[in-house]
């Protein structure tokens, strides 16, 4: 918290409420937004005003606070241990502030703060974290910095990771397609205050960059050759490190529960006890084909999309050549060559527009595009390599039209 105001340095403190009476004095827009926070801190609330707010006489009907139906007198303060002064008239809150002083009692007053014996803060809170700002006296101004703050907790920007121990968790945290500026924000968060990260290879790594030195990094990579650890020892990692009183982000790219394995995580972390949260990821089945232009469904194009592993032979290929609209491939590009053919032989025009986008949503983004007679030619005249998504159907052709709409930041 900052100072109040120039000269004498006020002390900065937060208040237990719950359970303890607080008199708020008035009854309109301020008493209002001040009552509000104190019923969602726990206190137990007389209001003291002769008319009250709507927003007021319906928490009064509701049993959620005490109302007075007439002006201050003294005696109103009788077991407060805060009292909130916002009547509009000067006269009636210099005498709640005087009778506050002569009972010990701290008294906020909004019509002239400097005038007061405690301030309220604007506050932000992020997860366990609160942070509480004053600037002198001028409430618009504390508001905005309140704000910048709260962003800033959001995103992961300032050092919120905890210092000191605590129960452990899990988060299975979606890092999105690629550019790690579409993360989520909630994810972001995680992320900074994370203790262990166990990291898939196409999961935004450059946000590992900013991590404390002391976190714990565990590869868990996936290739089409080669695992780092086994899908049992990455669950045995998450479930022991979260016991051992770690907070745990398990980094992965696109979405945790899209092929993700993100399921099976879940549950191994439930059946051992863990709390575990999750935070969706915005999938590279949908994202990638977005950023090069190709809208998975359009208006009198596409009408319903379907996304598949194709990383080897499992797909029921003959329903998917029979089904209209976009295929989604995702592991697909090793295979590419077969893929294509059985759609031709099981009924898909060879003609059939494709694009196969690799590392999308990076500035190595790039897109090849043929049919499903040719692409497996040129893709390996160009050298594609995963990670790609292969894109099959007619909304291939509005790649041309609309490419250039994603702009990956600077």
């Amino acid at each position: 918290m900052s100072e109040i105001a120039a000269g004498p340095i006020r002390h900065p403190v937060l208040l237990d409420l719950h359970g303890r009476g607080v008199v708020v004095v008035g009854g309109g827009v301020v008493a209002t937004r001040r009552t509000i926070n104190l019923l969602d801190a726990g206190a137990v609330v007389r209001v003291v005003s002769p008319v009250l707010s709507d927003d007021l006489a319906a928490l009064a009907r509701s049993g959620a606070l005490e109302h007075v139906a007439r002006g201050y007198v003294r005696g109103d303060l009788d077991g407060a241990w805060l009292v909130h002064t916002a009547t509009g008239h000067p006269a009636t809150d210099d005498a709640v502030a005087d009778d506050a002083d002569a009972a010990r009692i701290w008294c906020i007053r909004t019509g002239d703060p400097s005038a007061s014996s405690a301030w309220s803060s604007a506050v932000a809170r992020s997860g366990d974290v609160t942070v509480a700002v004053n600037a002198g006296g001028d409430p618009r101004r504390a508001a905005a910095i309140r704000s910048a703050v709260a962003t800033l907790l959001d995103t992961g920007e300032l050092p919120i990771r905890r210092r000191r121990p605590g129960p452990g968790s899990v988060a299975l945290v979606g890092g999105g397609p690629g550019d790690p500026g579409l993360i989520t924000a909630r994810g972001r968060r995680l992320l900074a205050q994370a203790d262990v990260v166990v990291v898939d290879r196409l999961a935004p790594r450059e946000l590992l960059a900013g991590l404390d030195d002391d976190v714990e990094v565990i590869e868990a990579g996936k290739s089409p050759d080669a695992h780092t650890i086994t899908q049992d020892e990455i669950n045995a990692v998450l479930v022991d490190r979260a016991q051992a009183g770690h907070r745990v982000v398990r980094l992965k790219g696109g979405d945790p529960f899209v092929l993700g394995r993100g399921g099976e995580e879940l549950l191994a972390c439930l059946a051992a006890g863990v709390e575990v949260e999750v935070v969706p990821g915005v999938t590279s089945a949908f994202a990638v084909p977005a950023a090069a232009g190709i809208p998975v469904t359009h208006r009198n194009v596409s009408r319903q999309v379907t996304v598949v592993s194709a990383h080897d032979a499992a797909p029921d290929w003959p329903a998917l050549a029979r089904l209209d609209g976009t295929l989604v491939l995702l592991m697909g590009v090793t295979r590419l060559k077969q893929h294509a053919a059985r759609l031709i032989e099981l009924g898909r025009v060879a003609s059939t527009p494709v694009a196969v986008i690799e590392r999308g949503t990076t500035p190595d983004q790039r897109t090849t595009i043929g049919t499903l007679a040719d692409i497996a030619e040129l893709a390996a005249a160009r050298a594609v390599r995963s990670p790609a998504v292969v894109v099959v159907g007619p909304v291939v052709a509005l790649a041309e039209s609309l490419a250039g709409t994603y702009r990956t930041p600077s």
